[in-house]
């Protein structure tokens, strides 16, 4: 039975949940809850699903008053009389209760809970249940399987010229381990194809995007990424602007505030991007220490092991790598600053050894399963891309094919004017440097939003410091962001120095 309601309108946003609001009046006689599902419909055949909400007094009996983003799928004025119809909650709720309840989901299962998802049929609250199900109950590889299978339907996927693809991800977690924009020019230096998709910062200070729209534009519309890539044979773009794997986004959206992250969710995630971009080989670092999403090495050894095995049955050679992520890898943290380093290694500058030597290690995997490097040789051939200068003219090729400027120096990046240097009270020796505490200083320096906001480390662990030696300079647009970081460096202490801070170094 249908029912007509004359719409209200509001500016109100869900960040994309369709929501409409029933007066308690009108839902009662209806039998309708809050959080019920009802099917509005307007004159001409234009319809949705929305969500219900309840309220005494915004909406009058016989009104609706909807979100901006119901309104705007039903394209619908102020007053406009609109058909309601209560209607049934989806099958994939009861998938919900099955995982929870610790039941394997089946292919079919999986694909309409994901369906439902990228038709907006799901609230956070059931989402945020499927989350917690497989973060409490596991999923096995035939989930995980179907789980990523799923995710690449949702979105768009690129069609390449090239009939092998090659691709790198991080588990991430390790401030400034921007290993993906040295090793993609060098992998394409090499000849072979890498449509490096790469995300912005979550939780981080700079994601790889963040860092590479400094030098150039990242939002390609995919066919302008599949053209870059036939061209010249690798592009770094921002994977949100193509669409690719678009339930993967959706679902991050769910798991950040509760910061989880189920094991399957994590590998389905990270494998579905990948297959969307045709990689047929793929390297995964796990980087494990204090502050990244895995702990020890024997988590890491098992999530590898997984890696590899689920790749093979969605048809790729996934070769995972577990690397020391127990302190930042580069020196420069924040995406300005971090550009400016990407340059100048690539230019051959003696800045940031360790970044390199891993962003080499990493690509030399890629350059033996393409056949550019004989087996146990990749780094060495990786480093010479560098040392000859073809690694920095591939990736001015690459910044020239998005849009940028192919003759952009280090210098020519800005970076915040305010800065502050923050120097070693006493002797010592530096015992850690905490890649999380790190990061929450950068933040509050402005970054990633203010991509000139920054940090550049001085030291590294081990490094002996004397009395008034700098440890690290902080960038940021305005004094009061600086003041900000310093207050968090304060409380978080990401410098700590060894029990020999008291005792003379010799």
């Amino acid at each position: 039975m249908q029912f007509q309601m004359k719409t209200r309108l509001t500016d109100l946003e869900t960040n994309g949940v369709k929501v409409a609001v029933l007066n308690k009046e009108d839902a009662a006689d209806l039998d309708l809850d809050a959080l019920d599902r009802i099917s509005l419909e307007k004159a001409g055949g234009r319809s949705v699903t929305a969500i219900v909400d309840l309220t005494s007094t915004f909406v009058k009996p016989g009104e609706i008053g909807l979100f901006r983003e119901t309104s705007k799928a039903l394209k619908v004025a102020e007053g406009e009389k609109l058909s309601l119809q209560p209607k049934d909650k989806p099958d994939s709720i009861l998938y919900i209760k099955n995982k929870l309840d610790g039941k394997n989901l089946s292919p079919q299962q999986i694909n309409a809970i994901i369906e439902d998802l990228m038709n907006e049929e799901l609230t956070d609250v059931e989402l945020t249940a499927w989350v917690t199900g497989t973060y409490i109950r596991g999923m096995d590889d035939k989930e995980v399987t179907a789980l990523t299978e799923a995710i690449v339907k949702s979105g768009s996927t690129l069609s390449l010229s090239s009939e092998r693809v090659f691709d790198k991800h991080c588990i991430g977690g390790v401030a400034g381990n921007r290993t993906t924009m040295l090793l993609v020019p060098i992998v394409a230096a090499a000849g072979l194809t890498i449509p490096k998709t790469s995300s912005r910062a979550i939780t981080s200070p700079a994601g790889t995007a963040d860092c590479m729209e400094v030098i150039a534009p990242v939002s390609l519309k995919k066919e302008e990424l599949e053209t870059i890539v036939d061209r010249v044979g690798a592009c770094i773009a921002w994977g949100g602007a193509v669409n690719l794997a678009a339930a993967d986004d959706k679902l991050i959206k769910v798991r950040h505030p509760l910061r989880l992250d189920p094991q399957g969710m994590l590998l389905a995630s990270i494998l579905a991007k990948k297959k969307a971009v045709g990689a047929t080989d793929v390297i995964i670092d796990i980087p494990i220490g204090d502050g990244t999403k895995v702990l020890n090495k024997k988590i890491a050894v098992s999530l590898a092991k997984k890696f590899d095995d689920i790749g093979g049955k969605l048809g790729m050679t996934v070769h995972s790598l577990i690397t020391d992520g127990d302190h930042p890898i580069g020196m420069a943290i924040g995406p300005a600053i971090e550009a400016r380093e990407i340059l100048k290694i690539l230019s051959g500058d003696a800045v940031s050894q360790e970044l390199k030597e891993k962003a080499c290690e990493l690509a030399g995997v890629l350059l033996e399963l393409g056949g550019k490097a004989e087996r146990g040789n990749g780094k060495v051939v990786a480093m010479d891309l560098i040392a000859n200068g073809k690694a920095e003219k591939k990736f001015r090729e690459i910044i020239e094919a998005q849009g940028g400027d192919a003759k952009v120096k280090p210098d020519d990046i800005e970076i915040g004017s305010y800065t502050h240097t923050v120097t070693s009270p006493t002797k010592g020796k530096i015992d850690q440097l905490n890649n999380r505490a790190i990061s929450a200083v950068v933040r509050a320096a402005g970054a990633p939003q203010d991509k000139e906001a920054g940090m550049y480390l001085h030291v590294e662990e081990g490094t002996k410091v004397k009395k008034g030696d700098k440890l690290f300079t902080l960038y940021a647009r305005s004094e009061r962001k600086i003041d900000q970081a310093l207050d968090v460096y304060k409380e978080r202490n990401p410098v700590r120095f060894s029990k020999i801070i008291l005792e003379e170094i010799d």
